[in-house]
């Protein structure tokens, strides 16, 4: 009877022991719009396992990769309305909200990274005070690879794009097609692969990284190397649920998120020069644009940056002025 009555105390005390163990771990959902494979959605699980290991499993972060838990453009909402707990955008998604969120999606304004990451600067302060005011933390941002142009075609010239069925993910590049006389069909990245199958797209402005992702190569022949800009992808958390955390937990997360910007940015430079070979290597010309063509999207550039700072207003002119300080 002893014996039962000591078996059923050491029960309950384990009971007590997990349940204490449970409530105090907290759980985040990360949504994230890239496949797993990524260079971006392979950070974010390092991220993940960083604060992980750092809070010794107090705080778990799962990450959604691959539009499973939110397509793209919700994302921000999401997070916003907490839904998700935390998520990853593309800021160049959301320029129609606010005219700042769109600076590193005009071409050729940023089309390196040392200029990317001065433009980013130049934004922070805005972006962080936004974000704070809709209830959103920022915890790091990562740019994607220089931004070129694949084709079914060769290209020459802007003239050679007009009637082409383009592949828009961003008021930005919806804007250069207008301006080149394509015709814009907003995509997004996870959907890419079958609209080019399916004819519903013929040409699109992204990365490398995108185009291995998306195997652009089993159906586009060019990739013209344009350097146009480098748009950034940004982990926002809900504010709410970063506040509830404690102090060293929240510590370990933003050391996590320093570690994961640094590692971004590593990242995407490597990946920039793999992905191009990976296109060659599938069979894809892989080129430098051509004087008139490059002429051609530098004037397309300057009309956007002027409409831009007419949108954008002061707050659009202390970005640029403190972008282009020497």
């Amino acid at each position: 009877m002893q014996r039962r009555i000591f078996s059923l105390t050491a029960a309950s005390a384990v009971l007590l022991l997990s349940a204490g163990i449970a409530s105090a771990q907290t759980k985040w959902d990360l949504a994230a719009a890239y496949p797993a494979s990524n260079f971006h959605s392979v950070n974010l699980a390092q991220f993940a396992s960083d604060v992980d290991q750092a809070t010794a499993g107090k705080l778990k972060i799962t990450v959604h990769a691959g539009a499973s838990l939110f397509k793209a453009p919700e994302i921000k909402r999401a997070v916003q309305g907490g839904q998700a707990q935390a998520g990853e955008i593309i800021f160049a998604n959301f320029q129609n909200e606010w005219q700042i969120y769109g600076a590193d999606g005009l071409p050729f304004l940023a089309d390196s990274y040392d200029a990317s990451v001065k433009l980013y600067q130049a934004q922070k302060p805005l972006i962080e005070k936004k974000l704070a005011e809709q209830g959103m933390v920022l915890l790091y941002t990562v740019a994607w690879p220089p931004q070129g142009i694949y084709t079914k075609k060769p290209l020459n010239s802007a003239a050679d794009l007009k009637g082409v069925k383009w592949r828009a993910y961003s008021p930005a590049t919806s804007r250069i097609a207008e301006l080149v006389g394509a015709q814009p069909v907003t995509v997004q990245a996870a959907e890419l692969s079958q609209a080019l199958a399916t004819g519903v797209v013929e040409s699109t402005m992204t990365s490398g990284a995108t185009g291995v992702d998306s195997k652009l190569f089993e159906h586009l022949k060019y990739y013209y190397d344009m350097q146009a800009w480098l748009p950034k992808n940004a982990v926002l958390v809900n504010k709410k649920a970063f506040d509830d955390l404690d102090k060293p937990t929240q510590d370990a997360v933003l050391k996590a998120a320093a570690a994961a910007e640094v590692r971004g940015l590593a990242a995407s430079k490597r990946v920039n020069t793999e992905t191009l070979e990976k296109l060659k290597a599938n069979g894809m010309q892989v080129l430098p644009p051509s004087p008139q063509l490059k002429a051609d999207m530098k004037k397309v550039g300057d009309t956007m940056l002027k409409e831009w700072l007419e949108k954008a207003g002061p707050e659009g002119k202390s970005v640029i002025d403190a972008f282009q300080k020497p």
